[in-house]
């Protein structure tokens, strides 16, 4: 039990290192775009998510709680890929500022959700 609390506490701590990492270059998006470039900016993200992935992975491993059959971490699912759409989009492919500011508004929104799915275990967050 005392290595799932570890995994458990690993993974919230990737969730808000990736969580203000992405609302840190939300910012820049919006005020210092030239920061985007940085190559710690582009590269530690990738970092951060892939262990927030792995760290879910052993989670779910550990519980046996799967998505498809628990309908809160199929919701997660589903926000997760709305979440990474907008924010590609916030980032990386809107077209214009109005177009990225609307996705990153998405983007946190989507993040909010999987959050609150994740503390109510319920995918209508009650």
């Amino acid at each position: 039990m005392n290595a799932y609390i570890a995994i458990k506490h690993f993974h919230l701590t990737c969730v808000v290192l990736s969580g203000l990492g992405f609302l840190t270059r939300g910012f820049w998006m919006l005020t210092a775009p030239e920061k985007l470039g940085r190559t710690w900016v582009r590269f530690t993200p990738h970092v951060v998510d892939t262990l927030l992935l792995v760290s879910a992975l052993a989670l779910a491993a550990w519980s046996h709680q799967w998505p498809f059959e628990q309908p809160w971490l199929t919701a997660k699912v589903i926000a997760l890929l709305l979440y990474i759409g907008f924010g590609t989009i916030a980032l990386k492919r809107g077209k214009s500022r109005a177009a990225r500011t609307v996705a990153l508004v998405l983007a946190l929104l989507s993040f909010g959700y999987i959050v609150g799915a994740a503390l109510t275990r319920n995918p209508w967050l009650i």
